[in-house]
């Protein structure tokens, strides 16, 4: 027996309505709800978010997500599974305003037209675009860049860098950081752009074939983690996680102690030099001072 008219249209005006109810949902919402948190992070940004030799997405950035996920089962009052996601650099603004993935936190930094589609956590990391050349090159000065061809990832703050520092030079696009390094030791590109500490972790059992220059960063970056907009009180529980082991790290608490030293301690997956380490604290330090402290017997 064929439907009534009525109910037809119904089911299709429910149908077309169902994403437009799910968006409406916050992220507080829908985690309590499903108990998973979707986060999207990197396959290769080492050491704060990529791949193990197990398959396994390991890194500091996915530690403030566990952080995270962590503070949202005290704030839900209920378990809530961490489901990561791996994203290229060029998926993630766009993913996350989709509300495809809840958050991303991998390592991404502020721009004002990143910030017009989503909103972005308190800083827990800090970086800066340079350059990786091989020593044979024998590149060095601003100038010495005119006309060369500079490896890049679209969509990036060092993209972004390398326009406005270095105009002149020739930009070639990769989707991926590997893609970028195999071309720069094939000799293809001059120079690949991309953060400081990646290259240095990157190239780290080959600093007799590479050089990364400039000494200071042609731009200087803050690590964030990126939300959905109109997600006030997600994001309320994000900065708390964040602030919470900054906080921790700044007292000398062992927790945040260890995750720190797990991948920039002396022994730890990439060791900072002491300038390095320095800024990374300061940047801390800067953060905590900046806000309430969090009493130590708050949940």
């Amino acid at each position: 027996m064929p439907k009534p008219f009525s109910l037809v249209v119904l089911s299709t005006l429910l149908c077309a309505a169902l994403p437009q109810i799910a968006n409406a949902e916050t992220v507080m919402q829908k985690v309590a709800r499903s108990g998973v948190l979707v986060a999207g992070t990197s396959s290769e940004a080492i050491p704060f978010a990529y791949q193990n030799r197990q398959g396994k997405l390991v890194g500091y950035s996915v530690d403030m997500l566990e952080l995270i996920r962590s503070q949202m089962e005290k704030e839900t009052g209920k378990k809530v599974q961490l489901k990561l996601v791996a994203l290229p650099p060029s998926d993630r603004v766009k993913k996350v305003a989709d509300r495809q993935v809840d958050i991303v936190c991998d390592f991404s930094s502020f721009t004002w037209a990143r910030n017009r589609q989503v909103d972005f956590s308190l800083v827990y990391a800090t970086t800066g675009t340079q350059l990786a050349v091989k020593k044979s090159s024998n590149l060095g000065t601003p100038e010495a860049f005119n006309g060369k061809r500079i490896g890049v990832l679209p969509g990036t703050t060092n993209e972004l860098a390398v326009q406005r520092k270095l105009p002149k030079a020739k930009p070639v696009y990769f989707q991926t950081w590997e893609q970028g390094y195999q071309a720069l030791e094939k000799g293809t590109i001059d120079a690949f752009a991309a953060d400081s500490i990646l290259l240095e972790a990157r190239l780290a059992g080959k600093i007799n074939q590479y050089n990364i220059l400039p000494d200071s960063p042609l731009s200087q970056e803050g690590i964030a983690c990126m939300v959905p907009e109109d997600n006030s009180r997600f994001l309320d529980t994000v900065n708390y996680a964040l602030y919470r082991y900054m906080q921790g790290f700044v007292r000398g608490e062992p927790k945040s102690v260890q995750i720190f030293d797990r991948w920039f301690g002396e022994n730890g997956a990439f060791p900072l030099t002491r300038d390095m380490r320095d800024i990374a604290v300061q940047t801390m330090q800067l953060v905590v001072e900046s806000r309430e402290e969090i009493p130590a017997d708050a949940k």
